[in-house]
Parts: structure tokens; C-alpha cells; sequence
């Protein structure tokens, strides 16, 4: 329609911004972290909860960890803003009764990271519960049992069978939660909107400020083709990586 053709001069403005490797630095920090946690903590919780016999008590605790899931950001940030506050919140109070200096979770930049990655387990580790809770009532009992015969601790079988067992689904979560984790959005903006400072800002707010806040349609569209080039090297690496799989 006309436009003129500006070549690489979207993408270059793109690399020259003063803070384009703090962003892409917490996008992949804090989406490492969200995958470590996002796996380790549903994975322990889902083998706890298959060595509970009592079927009423083991749905109960299910279906309470499993509600979070279903809450929005948009409210979930209104309950730990009050939740975190130094002054007045829950947590900030027991550390003063404590005798302890109130931790400024949501305003420290040291710290809001680490805070995020939280509240994120917290609220979907319930859902990831489930998928894994799933695949081991799907590994044949018979294993197990053998396993004991010969003489295996709880270690052995876990190792050799339920971790063996749980590879492909791990594997598929990896490699969705790769994806996802670099378009988040929504809890951050809730949350901090990209602060304090810098700590949070993350790629997917680049490209919402640029594009919609800052009406630089063309210099968004760019963040968002290198979000897709990102995708894609993560993809192919884990093609490498599994290959032989």
C-alpha cells in the first residue's frame, strides 16, 4: 500500500535501546526459574500425593491446590500487594513481631524477581500436580514390585522407574513452558508494570509499551519477531538435545 521500506531500521532501533540486554537478561532468568520450580515443585507434590490411600483426603488436598489455577492475575495481584506490604501486610507484620526488618518484596528489585517466581508456583503448581499425578498412576504397579523383589529402595524406584516413566511428559512440558514463559505477560504488568526499575521488565512489556503505549507499531512488531526467532532456536535445541530419544 505504499509504505515505505525501512529495511533493518526497526530492528536496529530495537538493539540500540540502552536497557535491551537487562530485558532480555530477566526474560530468560526469570522464565529459567518459573521452569525449575513450575517442575520440581509439582513433581514432589504429585509423588506425595500418590502414596496417600485415602481417596476423599487425596481429592480434597487436589482440588485445593488446583483452585489458584483458575484465579486471574488481576486479582491475585490486589491479594499480595496487601498480602507482602511492608507496613501492613501479613507477612511484613510477623517479621516485625519477629524482631526482623520488613523485607519490601514488591518494591526491591533484589528481591521482586524472586517474589514473582513464587506467586507464580504457587498459583499453577497445582495444575502441573495434576498432569504428573496423571502419568504416575499411569506407570504399571508390576514394576514396582519387581523393583522391591530385587531388593530397590524408594530412591532406586524413583530413579529407575517413575523418573524414566515421566521423561516424555517432562519433556513436553519443558518445551511448552519454554514458549510460554517468554510471552508472559499478564502477572508481570499486574504487578509491576516492569519495576521496580528495570528488574522485571520483560520483553513481552517491551512490545506492549512499544506498540500500544508508545504507537510504534513497526519497532513492536520487531520485538515481536525476535521473541519468534527466540521460540524457534529453544525448539531446535531441544530437537538436538532429544533426538536420539
Amino acid at each position: 500500500l505504499h509504505s515505505k521500506w525501512v529495511g533493518l531500521k526497526n530492528f536496529r532501533y530495537v538493539f540500540n535501546l540502552p536497557d535491551i540486554y537487562q530485558v532480555i537478561w530477566n526474560t530468560f532468568y526469570i522464565a529459567a526459574l518459573k521452569i525449575i520450580m513450575g517442575i520440581v515443585i509439582p513433581v514432589i507434590v504429585a509423588l506425595l500425593l500418590n502414596e496417600i490411600r485415602k481417596m476423599k483426603f487425596k481429592r480434597t488436598i487436589q482440588t485445593m491446590i488446583y483452585f489458584p489455577h483458575f484465579l486471574s492475575w488481576v486479582i491475585l495481584a490486589g491479594v499480595f500487594v496487601d498480602v507482602l506490604s511492608p507496613s501492613n501486610g501479613v507477612i511484613g507484620k510477623t517479621f516485625t513481631a519477629l524482631g526482623l526488618e520488613p523485607i519490601f518484596f514488591l518494591g526491591d528489585s533484589k528481591w521482586f524477581p524472586y517474589t514473582m517466581v513464587l506467586t507464580d508456583t504457587w498459583k499453577e503448581f497445582g495444575y502441573g500436580t495434576i498432569v504428573y499425578l496423571a502419568a504416575l498412576t499411569g506407570i504399571d504397579p508390576s514394576l514396582y514390585e519387581a523393583a522391591v523383589i530385587d531388593g530397590a529402595n524408594k530412591w532406586d524406584s524413583f530413579r529407575y522407574i517413575t523418573l524414566p516413566s515421566l521423561k516424555p511428559i517432562l519433556t513436553t512440558v519443558i518445551i511448552l513452558d519454554s514458549v510460554w514463559w517468554f510471552k508472559q505477560y499478564t502477572q508481570v504488568f499486574t504487578m509491576t508494570a516492569g519495576g521496580p526499575g528495570t528488574a522485571t521488565n520483560l520483553i513481552s512489556l517491551s512490545i506492549y509499551g512499544t506498540a500500544f503505549n508508545d504507537l510504534r507499531f513497526g519497532k513492536g512488531a520487531a520485538w515481536g519477531i525476535l521473541v519468534f526467532i527466540i521460540c524457534y532456536l529453544i525448539n531446535s535445541v531441544y530437537k538436538v538435545v532429544l533426538k536420539d530419544e
